[in-house]
């Protein structure tokens, strides 16, 4: 057994535990962004999960034309402290500055996802139970109800089909293979 026995489901673990709430930060703060429904039960939870460290950031990062900037640094300065254990728990010798703009792509990327995945599920949950109201139903189509709108303007339901989702999941897929592989180079090249 090689070194890498332990350090694999440490590192599994840490990219979990982190990832869960990175993810409950920026869904936080992409429903603030477009203004979801506070009062529904999944966003009482993630602002409750999320509350203690932020009341600490908003105290020193004000937010800026409506938009939480404390939720985006808090994301930001977890995904760089998750990128500094891994690298730490690898042995990689690395600049110290490194996870610090290695953090930018990667969040860039799970927002990304964030929004693919959210459509494929309205999708799915369209075929299976169309028209029934559920909470995270009702957030979905809050958060990709922007994106969602200018496609379907572009291409409307067609004989009760409607194939925008499949559009804007081929533009967020596209902007995924256009977007973070010069991003990747840029934050990567300085910290070689």
């Amino acid at each position: 057994m090689g070194s890498s026995y332990l350090t694999d489901p440490v590192v599994f673990l840490v990219q979990i535990l982190f990832g869960l709430y990175i993810l409950a930060v920026l869904l936080r703060f992409l429903l603030q962004l477009v203004r979801a429904d506070f009062y529904n039960p999944i966003s009482q939870f993630l602002v409750k999960a999320t509350n203690p460290p932020l009341k600490v950031f908003r105290r020193l990062i004000p937010g800026f034309g409506g938009i939480d900037l404390s939720s985006i640094v808090l994301a930001w300065l977890l995904k760089t402290i998750e990128l500094f254990i891994i690298v730490s728990l690898t042995g990689t010798t690395i600049n110290l500055l490194a996870p610090f703009v290695w953090a930018i792509p990667e969040l860039v990327e799970l927002v990304i996802n964030i929004y693919l995945f959210g459509i494929l599920i309205q999708v799915i949950l369209s075929w299976v139970n169309p028209g029934s109201y559920n909470p995270a139903t009702a957030l979905l189509y809050s958060l990709t109800g922007p994106v969602m709108r200018p496609a379907q303007k572009i291409l409307p339901p067609m004989g009760g089909i409607d194939l925008s989702p499949m559009l804007v999941m081929i533009g967020l897929i596209l902007l995924k293979m256009l977007l973070l592989p010069p991003l990747r180079h840029v934050t990567s090249s300085p910290f070689l």
